[in-house]
């Protein structure tokens, strides 16, 4: 059910009561938490603070403190799904969501009882109607009651009766197939894309400012919120205007001062302003060269990862006027005379080399006379803290520390982040001109897909959700701006990455396309989930993302990835195909380890179902034992054709976007993303792997 009145209905309700937190790991779910802490403190309300990563870390603590608490507040988690059904609460329980995920689940939507969503309606919804979705049971009673008499009343005298019954429960039934099939196509059009809302501290500050406690702090982090909300490009560039637009009004109302009172200010005050700045990542703290070469608006333009790309860099910087000596420093230390007039004359000539936006709408904040820093540069320091892989670190301790970086009383912490980003960038435009050098980034029919081997630079780094999304969105602009293929240019793509090398598992994004007209709108949730169910490999679908998913692939010795074999770049697919069909034949039962076994060179040939597959490689490949002679009653039957596997998956994304596809030819597929067009089919991706090798 959807909260009206935040303040009656939600703070009210639970200011004398003690409470449990649920946060997601995001900027967003920070900054909302900050604003709420901010509001307990105000008044004294007891509360309990749990981060939580994902799905299964959310019915763990749930359980754990459900006896605890009988108010439980979730934080950019728990809408998109059934939450009664995942947490299984007693009746007692109330849920207050707060999540800017989309769509919001229907059953929450429509429980009056223990779900309260704290979303602003003024989103576009498109709530499906009760009676479309929903059936009452008072009605399948009349019929299966009608359907008892009906067989208790068989007497010949009454046969006209009868046929007349069979007539009525027949229109029923088909009315009841009908009314069900409209449901499924209904639910379908409603939950096939996933996209975002207004972030949730924006929604925090507006409960907030209709207290009148809204301060200064708050107002600062729902800036934040907003602004991770447009650096992760999950909404779109009129929704990001239109909120600072509204932000902008409570700027001037927070930090509007006179002359009397400029000249009475403290050294340590806190001012925000309203800027229209450089659209360059960390530029005030960084040098000015670093943060044009590692920012995907300018690098993905001037394709800095070629020769000419650097030279065109070097023409830019000349036409400008900036001296390398110059803009090589630290941004701080260069000549006041060339920073005066800095943003006007890198704007006229980005305007030279087809960069038109090089400027943005933005907030900055000046903490005293020294520290200033941009919306951008807390998201960035921020996202690095909360995703750091430094050892001896858990989640939970960079969540605080991540938390921290946000109080302005903690500004050696924000630094620490502001140097971590920078890291992260440097990486990220490292493995974008490594991807586009070796031509990592492969054309599969109705999307791009690229895979990082284990043994990438910096590949630790990616295995995070947020840095992955930030590598594949670099990576996508990067590849438009290098590619000739016009096709290619409204594609999405689809971004793998090792995630556990102890757990062999790796970890998939997939990213909708770049264009101007786009909708932010995700179709890859709902395709990793179907392609995931039709070729049952091993998923987890526990981000609470839905375009993000986690695949499983063993090895000998319970290790990570391995690739057994020396194959180029471009036979990471197939090779990865091999690993998983071993795999997606065996159940994994507690009682068996892995072993290798030696499969000898195979040919392509045609697995369950009759769709082609592609060749198996010779070599090792990783079986589950313990090894058991042939005649044991629980010895492991022999292996099935290879079936399942990274790029069957891949193919399978194809077939859920365009419908079954036949073996040979091409066959038309649906526009989904605005693409019309032929399918490659499997034969033809397969033998060209095949060929490959």
């Amino acid at each position: 059910m959807f909260v009206t009145d935040f303040r009656r209905d939600f703070y009210d309700v639970i200011q004398t009561e003690r409470v449990l937190l649920f946060v997601a790991l995001d900027v967003d779910a920070l900054c909302a938490c900050k604003i709420l802490q901010a509001l307990f403190q105000c008044d004294h309300v007891q509360y309990t603070l749990v981060p939580v990563s994902g799905w299964q870390e959310l019915e763990t603590s749930f359980l754990e403190h459900k006896e605890q608490f009988h108010y439980f507040v979730l934080i950019n988690c728990g809408a998109n799904v059934d939450l009664l059904d995942v947490l299984q609460p007693e009746e007692d329980k109330i849920f207050f969501i707060c999540d800017t995920h989309r769509p919001v689940n229907v059953v929450n939507v429509y429980n009056d009882t223990q779900i309260k969503l704290l979303i602003k309606q003024d989103d576009d919804l498109d709530i499906p109607a009760y009676d479309d979705i929903f059936r009452d049971d008072e009605e399948e009673e009349d019929e299966e009651k009608s359907d008892n008499e009906s067989e208790g009343s068989e007497p010949s005298e009454k046969r006209t009766r009868f046929e007349e019954d069979v007539i009525e429960q027949t229109m029923k039934r088909r009315q009841r197939r009908e009314w069900e099939a409209r449901r499924k196509e209904i639910l379908f059009d409603y939950e096939q894309y996933e996209y975002h809302g207004t972030s949730s501290a924006m929604v925090m500050f507006d409960l907030a400012w209709v207290m009148s406690k809204d301060l200064n702090d708050m107002l600062w982090w729902a800036i934040i919120g907003l602004t991770d909300q447009w650096i992760q490009d999950k909404i779109t560039q009129m929704k990001y205007v239109t909120d600072i637009g509204i932000l902008q009004r409570h700027v001037s109302r927070h930090n509007h001062r006179n002359e009397d009172d400029e000249n009475s200010l403290s050294i340590d005050c806190m001012r925000i302003a309203f800027e229209y700045d450089l659209r360059l990542a960390l530029y005030q703290h960084w040098s000015l060269y670093d943060s044009l070469c590692n920012t995907c608006y300018t690098s993905a333009r001037l394709r800095l990862w070629s020769v000419q790309g650097q030279k065109r860099l070097q023409e830019f910087l000349a036409d400008m006027g900036l001296p390398l000596k110059q803009v090589k420093q630290k941004f701080q230390a260069m000549d006041v005379s060339l920073k005066e007039n800095l943003q006007e004359i890198l704007e006229e000539s980005a305007n030279k080399f087809g960069m038109k936006d090089m400027r943005v709408q933005t907030f900055s904040i000046h903490f005293g006379f020294k520290n200033k820093f941009l919306a951008s540069d807390v998201v960035f320091a921020t996202t690095s803290l909360l995703e750091s892989i430094e050892k001896d670190t858990s989640g939970t301790d960079n969540f605080i520390r991540a938390l921290d970086s946000l109080s302005r009383s903690n500004l050696a912490q924000l630094y620490q982040g502001l140097e971590l980003a920078k890291k992260q960038l440097r990486a990220i435009h490292q493995t974008v001109a490594s991807c586009i050098c070796t031509n990592l980034v492969i054309s599969q029919g109705p999307f791009l897909y690229c895979y990082l081997m284990e043994g990438t630079p910096d590949v630790k780094l990616f295995s995070k959700p947020a840095s992955l999304g930030l590598l594949s969105r670099y990576l996508l602009q990067s590849f438009i701006c290098s590619t000739k293929n016009k096709r290619c240019k409204l594609l999405p793509l689809v971004m793998a990455a090792p995630m556990s090398v102890e757990h062999g598992t790796i970890i998939m994004v997939g990213i909708p396309p770049e264009t101007e007209s786009s909708d932010k709108k995700n179709f890859f949730g709902r395709a990793f989930e179907k392609a995931a169910e039709s070729t049952s490999s091993r998923t987890l679908h526990n981000h609470f993302d839905m375009s993000v998913c986690v695949l499983w692939v063993p090895r000998p010795g319970g290790g990570g990835i391995v690739f057994l074999l020396k194959k180029s770049p471009l036979q990471v697919p197939a090779l990865l195909l091999d690993l998983l069909t071993v795999h997606s034949w065996l159940s994994p039962s507690p009682r068996l380890c892995l072993q290798s076994c030696s499969l000898p060179q195979a040919s392509a040939g045609t697995g369950p179902r009759g769709a082609h597959q592609p060749a198996v490689f010779g070599g090792e490949l990783p079986l589950l034992g313990p090894w058991l002679p042939p005649s044991h009653p629980q010895a492991l039957p022999d292996p099935p054709a290879p079936a399942m596997g990274f790029d069957w998956l891949l193919h399978m994304f194809t077939w859920t976007c365009s419908g079954p596809v036949a073996d040979t030819g091409a066959a038309p597929r649906r526009d989904i993303w605005g693409i019309r067009g032929h399918v490659p089919t499997h034969s033809y991706m397969s033998s060209h792997l095949a060929g490959a090798k």
